[in-house]
């Protein structure tokens, strides 16, 4: 049996236990795939991650990602939450930029003062959605179609459809058929009224997840990069905004998106709530 440094990292959130909590284990070479995977299932969090050496010269750092299903090639706050770990056990970036590698490839991420921000990714696959899926979509939502603002593929990875409606009182009342959409990963989003919802975050957004055995994620960043890309993209969001996410779950989660010299920025806060020994 082996012992590998642990941490459970909150991400998305300046309040302790209100963002999405990720799993770390350092120094993970030692590990088979097999036992990564068992290891996820037993964390039971929507991600677990896996620090590694890189194999590719421009990175800092590899990182293999895992939900209690699956292996994903890239999320969002398992990304954040993993260079903050790995900054907390001593690791040193070569640049002022850290440099992630992950199955998408690198990753660039940004810390500064106990935030952290990833570059959004390349998307896999972009553009308009089936009518007869969109249809499926709003049934699986239990919605009418004709709610369905726009929508668009925003996969990064995990496989990710978006949809948005009118108004986060929409998004918030959502009440899917988890079952009925089982082979999907959901991402709705609709924006906030200034006046009835406040002005702590221009957008609401959630993440239905099936397809990586997870029905309803607290706070993503995978999504919200992709989300980013579309909404920015097709003039639906300012180049500046914040997103918030785990409302339903009783969450906190604020995602702070920036578009600077044409690459968009995600980011939020990272703080260790968990740190000790993984015996495997």
């Amino acid at each position: 049996m082996a012992e590998f440094q642990f941490q459970q990292i909150d991400v998305f959130s300046a309040e302790p236990a209100r963002g999405n909590p990720v799993a770390v284990v350092i120094g993970a070479d030692g590990l088979s795939t097999e036992q990564m995977a068992a290891c996820a299932n037993w964390t039971n969090l929507s991600e677990t991650t896996f620090l590694l050496q890189p194999t590719m010269p421009e990175a800092d750092y590899r990182v293999r990602i895992f939900t209690p299903r699956t292996e994903l090639p890239f999320a969002g706050h398992p990304t954040l939450g993993s260079c903050h770990a790995w900054l907390a056990a001593g690791g040193q970036p070569r640049g002022n930029t850290i440099v992630q590698e992950c199955g998408l490839g690198l990753v660039p991420v940004r810390a500064h003062n106990g935030c952290f921000a990833f570059a959004a990714p390349p998307l896999r696959r972009s553009g308009t959605v089936q009518p007869d899926l969109l249809h499926r979509v709003a049934d699986g939502l239990k919605i009418p179609a004709s709610s369905i603002r726009a929508a668009a593929w925003t996969d990064n990875g995990p496989g990710w459809l978006s949809v948005m409606l009118g108004s986060r009182r929409e998004v918030l009342a959502l009440e899917p058929d988890y079952a009925a959409l089982s082979d999907l990963c959901i991402g709705v989003t609709g924006p906030w009224d200034s006046i009835h919802d406040g002005q702590q975050a221009q957008f609401e957004v959630r993440a239905f997840a099936m397809a990586c055995g997870v029905n309803e994620d607290p706070v993503t960043g995978s999504l919200n990069a992709g989300l980013a890309q579309w909404l920015i993209g097709s003039g639906l969001a300012p180049e500046h905004y914040i997103a918030s996410q785990g409302t339903c779950l009783g969450r906190a989660g604020r995602v702070h998106v920036d578009q600077e010299n044409g690459k968009i920025w995600v980011g939020g806060g990272a703080t260790t709530l968990i740190k000790g020994v993984l015996r495997l």
